[in-house]
């Protein structure tokens, strides 16, 4: 789930551990891997999980698009009301779900995000599927794995596994929601607040602000 700065206070100096050519090297090669995998894309469906993961897919689908020669179906999954952690944080402005037009019925959707962690992102958003369609196949591609996973998911097509303390935060920034492309690194040097970056979850509670879940 996309990761949001505002409150600087919530970590220590960031460092950067991807640039902009890196990324768009792992989004390559990760839309050659699609296509090997689905033995062309032809029944691939895109769906970002917003923010910057609608931002990654459309990526994905212009390259996609450039390996076949087939334009691919691509939208995106606000995940916003199937959160296990709703009722424990202020109120959350909705995000936009846009299906294609064609739908996910019998096609293999590909969620994207930016940065997999504790896994619960990743399963409110196939509850929010599972209320569209019941596609064929569903899989998740991340441009940046953390680990600590607190559920049984893990991604397809990983742009980069990128080991880290709980401390530490992990913080996605794109061209077209920040002005460049990276992958920052940070240490957090206090308690967690809405909004801030992919940082722990507090201990024993399902209480971490969006982006980090």
């Amino acid at each position: 789930m996309d990761a949001n700065s505002s409150d600087v206070r919530a970590q220590g100096p960031a460092r950067p551990v991807l640039e902009g050519p890196d990324i768009a090297r792992m989004l390559t090669r990760i839309a050659h891997e699609i296509v090997e995998r689905a033995k062309g894309a032809d029944d691939v469906v895109l769906l970002g999980i917003p923010t910057r993961g609608v931002f990654l897919a459309r990526r994905l689908a212009a390259k996609l698009e450039e390996i076949t020669g087939r334009a691919i179906p691509v939208g995106s999954l606000d995940i916003t009301m199937y959160r296990d952690d709703l009722r424990l944080g202020p109120a959350r402005a909705l995000a936009r779900t846009d299906i294609p037009a064609d739908g996910i019925e019998g096609r293999v959707v590909l969620l994207v995000d930016d940065v997999l962690f504790s896994g619960r992102t990743i399963r409110a958003a196939l509850d929010a599927l599972g209320d569209i369609g019941r596609p064929r196949a569903v899989q998740l591609a991340v441009l940046v794995d953390r680990g600590h996973r607190e559920l049984p998911i893990r991604a397809d097509y990983v742009g980069k596994n990128l080991p880290t303390s709980l401390r530490e935060t992990v913080k996605v920034q794109l061209t077209e929601e920040d002005g460049r492309d990276a992958v920052l690194l940070g240490v957090r040097s206090a308690a967690p607040r809405t909004g801030s970056s992919h940082g722990p979850a507090a201990a024993g509670r399902n209480t971490a602000p969006a982006g980090e879940r």
